[in-house]
């Protein structure tokens, strides 16, 4: 155990006894049991069974313990979801008592005290502004109206792999490719135009600094009245640090459209980007709903972070399966290739519904590799019953989306790489399945699925259209390291470089 953690039991290990003897006492007075929980060490709990990759720390916890377990995070009890069984339980049956979330040090920063879609807690201010993305930017019909920035971005980043595969020894890393594609067709919704490569860059580098916050242990959680030691340690400083970084990045979208509208430029109201609909909602006097300078910055947080790294993270994974599976890549070539008979040089999105082991192939990457693999946390807002147990207020819980997607029990050969297991089923990603829920489910489903859908079908399909992939000189298929980085989100620990030959459309 580090000094630290040994310092504060120390302290607070006679406060602890005291709050478990208080606990002891009134569970034996209530006639409803609690859920035994496993146990752990005084101070920390459970916290030092999670590991630097929890989702799979905590399978094979489930594997001892059940599917349905009570862990401790130092003084938080939260229980851990590992089954298709109990997740319809807290996504369906009870979905409202658990439509809520915890707040933590980092959530509460970042999305400026709660007040975003993905970490406000369940109520009006989550549903309308839930309700302002959907229709202007998440929802399906949005999503469609978009078809244009992404038919031109796929088609640039077409052209620069061209460009790099020529040079030199031809290899290009496909992940910062990606990262970047995805990051500038968000901008071109989100601020009506594309960013420098400079500042593409500075927000692929924020976004994957969240995931690295949010997968950090702050004191002010585990105990509020610690918040002492985070900053003692340096660890405050670091997250406002990286706060106020986003905070002038945002600040300078919201500003340079404010100029534009004060010189006239955006007087007949033309601009359809979604800073402008925000900031026409914001000056709206007849709304029933204020929405505030940081209401706006907390969902353009979200756009950014959540909107990038969906899309991303599943292209990048989608990529490195391929190339491991040289057969499957095979077939989705031909499947891309095959409808093309007029000439045309690029699938487009109405090409897309034609093509059904691409579709697979997509739905198995997000089986496997699911973006946010314990889903975001949730919390109960009172008290509820499950399997004979009491579960009390204020108890959070976390669904391991990437161990329902590996269990044995719903899926054939659950670590295998098949994406014909999903030709002959109508198992879907869109929460009502519940063995199968990569976006999660109920009413905090992920509201940016339809988007994050859209970018990856439309740029796989013309990766594997236009190019044959091969791995660098040197480098087997057999050697690639398939983990997941440690954070919020499951991005693949190594980049991935490859070598692709252009193709002569015929």
């Amino acid at each position: 155990m580090s000094p630290t953690l040994v310092l504060v039991a120390f302290f607070l290990f006679p406060m602890l006894i005291l709050l478990a003897e208080r606990g002891r006492r009134r569970a034996i007075s209530n006639k409803i049991p609690l859920l035994p929980s496993l146990p752990g060490l005084p101070l920390i709990g459970n916290i030092h069974e999670l590991g630097s990759l929890p989702q799979r720390s905590l399978r094979e916890l489930s594997k001892k313990h059940g599917s349905l377990m009570l862990l401790h995070l130092g003084s938080i009890p939260t229980l851990v979801v590992s089954s298709a069984k109990h997740a319809q339980e807290f996504m369906r049956t009870h979905d409202l008592v658990f439509a809520s979330r915890p707040s933590s040090k980092v959530s509460k920063l970042l999305s400026y005290n709660n007040i975003d879609i993905a970490f406000a807690p369940y109520g009006d201010c989550w549903r309308q502004l839930r309700r302002i993305s959907i229709n202007n930017l998440l929802g399906q019909k949005m999503v469609q109206s978009f078809s244009i920035a992404r038919i031109e971005e796929v088609s640039q980043l077409l052209e620069r792999v061209a460009d790099l595969a020529s040079r030199d020894n031809g290899v290009v890393c496909i992940t910062e490719m990606l990262n970047s594609l995805v990051s500038n067709i968000l901008c071109r919704v989100v601020l009506g135009s594309s960013m420098s490569d400079e500042r593409t860059r500075l927000v692929c580098e924020l976004v994957q600094r969240n995931s690295t916050f949010f997968s950090v242990v702050f004191f002010e959680d585990l105990f509020p009245k610690l918040r002492w030691l985070d900053v003692l340690l340096g660890f405050e400083a670091k997250l406002r640090t990286h706060f106020n970084t986003w905070d002038s990045l945002l600040e300078e979208f919201i500003e340079n459209h404010l100029n534009r509208f004060k010189d006239g430029s955006d007087s007949n109201g033309t601009n359809t980007d979604f800073i402008d609909i925000l900031l026409q909602l914001q000056r709206d006097l007849n709304s029933d709903f204020v929405l505030t300078r940081d209401h706006i910055k907390a969902i353009l947080m979200d756009m950014f972070a959540a909107g990038t790294d969906t899309s991303f993270i599943t292209l990048d994974w989608s990529m490195a399966e391929l190339i491991r599976n040289p057969e499957v890549m095979k077939k989705a070539q031909d499947e891309v290739r095959e409808i093309l008979a007029n000439g045309e040089e690029m699938i487009r999105e109405e090409h897309l519904g034609q093509l059904k082991y691409l579709n697979a192939v997509i739905k198995e990457v997000l089986r496997l590799h699911p973006p946010i693999p314990l889903l975001l946390p949730r919390v109960s807002t009172e008290a509820c019953q499950m399997e004979g147990y009491n579960i009390p207020k204020e108890t959070r819980v976390i669904i391991n989306a990437w161990a329902i997607g590996r269990d044995g029990a719903y899926w054939d050969s659950p670590e295998e790489f098949k994406p014909e297991r999903f030709l002959s089923s109508n198992i879907d990603y869109r929460g009502k399945d519940f063995q199968f829920i990569p976006f999660g489910a109920g009413r905090r489903i992920c509201p940016g699925m339809p988007f994050a859908i859209a970018v990856v079908e439309l740029t796989l399909a013309n990766l594997l259209l236009r190019f044959n992939w091969t791995l660098p000189s040197g480098i087997s298929k057999e050697v690639m390291k398939m983990e997941d980085s440690p954070g919020l989100v499951a991005l693949r620990k190594q980049k991935l470089e490859l070598v692709p030959t252009l193709v002569k459309i015929k």
